[in-house]
């Protein structure tokens, strides 16, 4: 080792010296020591990684711990083993391939070789001097490892015949290993935060960090610091009283767990399953079940224990409890303020209404199964009712001018009211459209064609004319709008509303009598 001991800041001011551009004797001068001990700590380091720079970031308790580690001895005691391991730890990132299964392998080649725990202690000294792992204590409840299997399973689809494939999603709580497993449709982010939602249902609780790969339904843009995260499933999190955290991207380690999980869970369900037939998801699942309850249920050779116990004794009191309503998948989309104070829904082909003074601006949509929100700059502008017909219109009356708001008041009562206001037979005549018209808006235009010539013709001619409208058994706004134009209503009936049954013994109404009217002498 070295002529004497440092301490731990030394050892990152040597680095950072070096990748300043410092020689080991400038170095060794500006920090008090003698070359022979900068020289010694640096070949320590290039034993584990040639690049310093891959120190920068370390910690002094890392470092401490990586210069601890023995060396790996230049000249391995089974030179022809140490061959065979660089394609061992390729084999190993294959489905279904352990370090059993190499060490069987290896038995055929040298049947009198090395038994499976020696096999194991070189070929994990092997993997130590080839790359630096650190050792993580991972906190009861602290984060959630989510990934997609690399093999799908599938199943067939009863009316053609189609494989139909689907994904394997696995997540795992790294300090008990607790697991779940569920098939979902594909990895997109509906998909994505479905799996989550089952996940935490299965758990009873959400962790204080859900961490998943770099993948698009979880990551819209990566970064090494600060990745941004799909707006969707932040609010997913935020629902959760939890918070995405994405592993570092092009660094397995980072979410080893999760990925030795899945490597796991192919020999206890994909292979069980192998030979099943399945015809939906459903099917599916139902299966997966009980493989997985076996697998959390199953004794952890090294530890004596199981994953569901070590869960339900140590980590489930430190997950947050699970909101009282289920989350809602959220969808986003853009849209323009039309001219009428509506904006389109895209996917629904629906039109909801916004503050009128929102004219001409774009908004946000965000909308689940069952209700829209719409944004301007963070700020909600509206609240509606989720509704799929298309082309139609959701509108509420708050969002509309003042003269634009009357409509909106319309129904058989204000009509009746204002009718009943100008006289009994006005409200008779409103009363015989709203019952004879089936479209109900109809009827309100007609209502409204009827009330309004009070305005010009005074209410009690509109008075007059609905009583001898009446007589015709059909009101509507152009015959009273007639007998106006035409001052019929100053006329006086011989007989007003006088019946008698014709030869077929149906109702009908006796004519008035006035100037215009021949009467039964010219017929004889």
């Amino acid at each position: 080792m070295a002529n004497q001991h440092i301490q731990m800041f030394q050892i990152k001011r040597i680095i950072d010296l070096r990748l300043a551009g410092k020689s080991k004797r400038n170095t060794a001068e500006l920090l008090g020591l003698s070359r022979n001990t900068v020289e010694s700590y640096l070949q320590r380091l290039f034993a584990h990684n040639s690049e310093l720079e891959f120190f920068r970031e370390w910690t002094e308790a890392d470092l401490f711990a990586l210069l601890m580690k023995p060396i790996a001895n230049p000249n391995p005691p089974y030179p022809d083993l140490y061959k065979l391991f660089p394609d061992y730890a390729k084999e190993l990132t294959r489905t279904g391939v352990s370090r059993y299964t190499l060490w069987m392998e290896y038995r055929i080649i040298c049947p009198n070789g090395l038994q499976y725990r020696q096999f194991c202690t070189h070929f994990a000294r092997w993997s130590d001097s080839q790359k630096v792992t650190m050792y993580l204590e991972h906190k009861a409840g602290d984060k959630l490892f989510v990934d997609f299997a690399g093999d799908r399973l599938y199943y067939f689809d009863k009316q053609t015949g189609e494989q139909i494939y689907v994904e394997f999603f696995v997540a795992i709580l790294p300090c008990s290993q607790y697991t779940f497993a569920t098939c979902v449709k594909s990895q997109k982010k509906e998909d994505f935060i479905l799996g989550l939602k089952r996940t935490l249902t299965y758990l009873g609780g959400s962790p204080q960090a859900i961490v998943p790969d770099n993948l698009k339904s979880a990551v819209t843009k990566a970064d090494r610091y600060e990745p941004e995260i799909n707006e969707t499933l932040a609010g997913f999190a935020s629902h959760y009283s939890s918070c995405i955290f994405p592993a570092r991207s092009r660094k397995p380690r980072d979410k080893a767990l999760v990925e030795s999980a899945v490597n796991i869970l192919y020999g206890r369900i994909y292979a069980p399953l192998r030979n099943s037939i399945f015809f939906s998801i459903e099917e599916l699942n139902d299966a997966i079940a009980p493989l997985l309850e076996a697998h959390n249920l199953l004794v952890m050779k090294e530890k004596g224990y199981c994953r569901k116990e070590r869960f339900m004794e140590v980590e489930q009191s430190f997950l947050k409890p699970l909101p009282s309503e289920h989350y809602q998948t959220k969808s986003i989309c853009f849209s323009k303020v039309q001219k009428n104070g509506h904006a389109t829904l895209k996917e629904d082909k629906h039109y909801y209404s916004v503050p009128h003074t929102l004219i001409g601006k774009t908004v946000k949509f965000i909308y689940s199964e069952s209700t829209v929100e719409i944004y301007v700059d963070c700020t909600r502008v509206a609240y509606h009712e989720r509704f799929r017909a298309k082309s139609k219109y959701t509108t509420a009356k708050e969002h509309l001018l003042k003269k634009h708001q009357l409509p909106s008041d319309w129904s058989p009562e204000y009509f009746q009211s204002w009718a009943g206001n100008i006289g009994t037979d006005t409200r008779l005549a409103i009363d015989e459209i709203l019952c004879k018209t089936p479209y109900v808006e109809q009827a309100y235009r007609s209502c409204l064609a009827v009330l309004c010539l009070a305005k010009k013709y005074s209410k009690p001619r509109l008075e007059a004319a609905c009583g001898r409208a009446l007589l015709y058994n059909h009101v509507s706004g152009r015959l009273v709008k007639t007998i106006l134009d035409n001052e019929l209503d100053m006329l006086v009936l011989e007989e007003e509303r006088v019946h008698h049954l014709n030869h077929h013994g149906q109702m009908s109404l006796l004519i008035a009598t006035h100037d215009n009217i021949r009467g039964p002498a010219a017929y004889q």
